[in-house]
């Protein structure tokens, strides 16, 4: 009874601690503007979509990856954030 009990909480720990996971990251901002530079808000949407699907595989393989899906969708937001400062480099640029 005592081992079940600490089974119980255990998986009760694990799915509250993945849950928070899912809650704290989310997907990469679109938030380049597509009229001005529609190859870096293409790149954009592609970031995003990645993103997602990497969450896929990871409610898939029940949060499973030792950590590197978690590290790709971090490079993923970073990647995005870059792309964002490229779009203002070039409106700096081209004033």
């Amino acid at each position: 009874m005592n081992i079940r009990r600490i089974l119980l909480g255990s998986a009760l720990g694990l799915g509250l601690i993945a849950g928070g996971v899912a809650i704290a990251q989310h997907p990469p901002a679109e938030n380049v503007n597509p009229n001005h530079h529609p190859n870096i808000a293409a790149a954009q949407r592609l970031t995003e979509q990645a993103y997602n699907k990497i969450s896929a595989a990871q409610q898939a393989n029940e949060w499973d990856m030792q950590g590197h899906a978690a590290h790709a969708k971090d490079l993923l937001d970073q990647a995005n954030r870059e792309l964002k400062e490229a779009a203002e480099a070039a409106n700096r640029n081209h004033k």
